[in-house]
C-alpha cells in the first residue's frame, strides 16, 4: 500500500509552523480548560513514542 502523505518531503518542511504556534486542535486540561495543541507538543509525543516503540512479537509459533 502507497501512502503518499506519510512521506517526507521538502515541499511539507518548508510549512511547519513555528513550534509555539497552535496546530489548529486542543486538549481540555485536568482543570477543564481549552490548551492549544502545538507543534512542540506533537514533536514531543512522537519522540516519546519513538523512545517506547518495540517491534511485534509474533503470537504463534508454527
Amino acid at each position: 500500500m502507497n501512502v503518499p502523505a506519510l512521506k517526507p518531503s521538502r515541499e511539507s518542511a518548508e510549512i511547519l509552523v513555528h513550534p509555539a504556534h497552535s496546530v489548529g486542535g486542543f486538549i481540555i486540561d485536568d482543570a477543564g480548560r481549552e490548551v492549544a495543541i502545538t507543534e512542540q507538543m506533537i514533536q514531543q509525543a512522537c519522540e516519546a513514542l519513538d523512545r517506547q516503540w518495540v517491534a511485534a512479537q509474533p503470537r504463534f509459533t508454527h
